[in-house]
């Protein structure tokens, strides 16, 4: 199946987790794909195995705090392919673990929501005049479980974040509905992937347990089982779905 065949896809946050796996998934479909995220080393080995398996891919290096680093990365994807079709804006970090609210530093903060606030709305801004260019376009950015929810692990940050992430996409989605450009949002749960390995430090067994009481489905997802989600929003199978949020979570949402 190639959904995705002569289209061109951004993935932000593509050197590790759920960003790798959907850059490989959006090239097993069909498309080229631009690799985009801090650690050059990692970027340009996802690049290369998805050129190994036959896919068409480059790594630009992206910091997606930095507007200008934002403009450059998709620049350099109308360069080098002439069109910008899918951007998963991936990119994210989770900042300080189990600290409650008023022992949160600033410094924690502005770098959380630099990163995954900030930086969805920068990526779009660049992203969006381009897709609009074309008629045409998908973008899918990455919140989370815990932006429908609270939590009770220290991160506030990560969570007004996320919630933050579900607000911008619904009004992009809202204000692009009839220029062609559809906006959803992945709402992951428990992922293995570099995001929980503090958690799996902290308290590897209270981890474990936490989620076989929290997940309905009793157990962490994969990270090609987000991406799969994130390729199906992406494709013509959701055409009529734009604003919304998708839980890929084992459940977790449903039983709150």
């Amino acid at each position: 199946m190639e959904r995705f065949k002569d289209r061109v896809a951004v993935v932000t946050g593509a050197t590790s987790g759920i960003g790798k796996a959907a850059a490989i998934e959006f090239a097993r479909e069909g498309a080229k794909v631009v690799v985009a995220g801090r650690r050059a080393e990692k970027g340009e080995a996802v690049a290369a195995e998805i050129r190994a398996s036959g896919g068409e891919a480059v790594f630009v290096p992206t910091d997606v705090t930095d507007a200008g680093s934002l403009a450059a990365m998709v620049k350099a994807t109308i360069d080098r392919f002439g069109r910008l079709d899918c951007a998963f804006n991936n990119a994210g970090i989770g900042g300080e673990n189990f600290k409650p609210v008023a022992d949160q530093s600033v410094e924690s903060w502005n770098a959380v929501m630099a990163t995954n606030l900030t930086g969805v709305w920068l990526a779009m801004k660049y992203e969006i005049p381009e897709m609009l260019r074309s008629g045409r376009g998908v973008i899918v950015n990455t919140a989370s479980n815990y932006g429908l929810s609270g939590s009770d692990f220290g991160i506030a940050p990560y969570v007004a974040s996320k919630h933050g992430v579900v607000g911008l996409t619904r009004a992009a989605g809202i204000e692009y509905a009839r220029q062609g450009i559809r906006i959803n949002a992945i709402c992951p749960g428990f992922t293995l992937t570099e995001m929980i390995e503090p958690a799996l430090a902290h308290a590897h067994d209270a981890f474990l347990a936490d989620v076989d009481r929290r997940v309905p489905m009793g157990r962490v997802a994969e990270a090609r089982e987000v991406a799969r989600a994130v390729l199906w929003l992406a494709s013509d199978d959701a055409s009529y779905m734009t604003g919304q949020t998708l839980s890929v979570d084992g459940g977790i949402i449903s039983g709150c």
